[in-house]
C-alpha cells in the first residue's frame, strides 16, 4: 500500500510539473480553459473571451475588437478605426478623416451610392475609402486601378482628381510640335470642359483642345453652340 502509495504521489508530482509555463494564455497561466455558457466557446480566460469580439448594442453589429469599433449615432451603424479618428459630415451623411475635417468638398449623401469602378455599397463598405477633390467617394484600391490605367478623372462627374499641370504641359508641347494643315486653319470646334464646366469654340486640333479658362486638355467637343455641364465617358487625351 506504502510502495503504491508513493507511485501515485511521484506521478501526481509529475503532472503537476509537466509543461508549467507552457500552458495558459496571456492572462494566467495555468492548464484549463473555460467553455463560456453565452456563446458555448471555449477560452484561455474570461478576458480573452472579453477581446474576442464586441457586439455594437444599438446595432448588434459583432466584429474584432482590435479595429477599434465605435458606433456613429448618425451613420446607424458601426464603423471601425477608432472614434476620435473620424468626424461625421452632415450634409455628405457619413464619417471621413479627421484629416478631411476643413479640406473635403461637401456632396450630399456623398457614400450612398456604389463604387464607380466596381460596384459596391460605399456606405457599409469594410474596405478604405478615399474622397476625390470633387468630392464624390471611391474605394482607395479602386483609384489606384484606375491610374494603372492612366485614369485621372472621376468616374462620376469627370473631373481631373489629381494636379495634371505636368500632363497638360506635355500636351501644350506636343501640339505645338504637331502642325495641321492648312485646310484646318479656320475649323473651329465647340468643347466642354471636364474640369470647370465651360463650353468655348477653340481652334480645331487633332491630338487635343485645351480650355481656354483653366488650361485644362481634360475636354471633349460638343456639337452646335455652348452645352450645359453633364457627365458622360471621359475622352481625356
Amino acid at each position: 500500500m506504502e510502495i503504491s502509495f508513493q507511485l501515485k504521489m511521484s506521478s501526481e508530482e509529475s503532472l503537476m510539473e509537466l509543461g508549467y509555463g507552457d500552458f495558459g494564455c496571456s492572462h494566467y497561466r495555468r492548464r484549463c480553459k473555460i467553455r463560456t455558457p453565452c456563446c458555448d466557446e471555449i477560452f484561455g480566460c474570461r478576458h480573452c473571451h472579453n477581446e474576442s469580439k464586441v457586439i455594437c448594442s444599438l446595432c448588434a453589429t459583432e466584429q474584432d475588437v482590435s479595429k477599434n469599433q465605435y458606433h456613429c449615432n448618425e451613420c446607424g451603424i458601426c464603423r471601425t478605426g477608432g472614434g476620435e479618428n473620424f468626424f461625421h459630415c452632415s450634409k455628405c451623411g457619413c464619417c471621413y478623416s479627421n484629416l478631411l475635417k476643413d479640406s473635403h468638398k461637401c456632396v450630399e449623401r456623398a457614400m450612398h451610392h456604389n463604387c464607380p469602378v466596381c460596384f459596391e455599397f460605399l456606405f457599409d463598405t469594410t474596405r478604405d475609402i478615399t474622397v476625390l477633390r470633387c468630392g464624390h467617394t471611391i474605394h482607395l484600391e479602386c483609384v489606384k486601378e484606375m491610374e494603372r490605367h492612366f485614369r485621372y478623372s472621376c468616374p462620376i462627374c469627370l473631373k481631373s482628381y489629381c494636379d495634371m499641370s505636368q500632363v497638360w504641359g506635355k500636351l501644350d508641347q506636343e501640339v505645338a510640335s504637331t502642325p495641321m494643315s492648312q485646310m484646318y486653319d479656320n475649323k473651329m470646334v465647340w468643347i466642354l470642359c471636364n474640369d470647370c464646366g465651360e463650353s468655348s469654340e477653340v481652334n480645331f486640333h487633332v491630338l487635343a483642345h485645351k480650355c481656354p479658362k483653366c488650361n485644362s486638355y481634360n475636354t471633349r467637343k460638343t456639337r452646335g453652340g455652348p452645352a450645359s455641364y453633364s457627365p458622360g465617358i471621359s475622352q481625356m487625351m
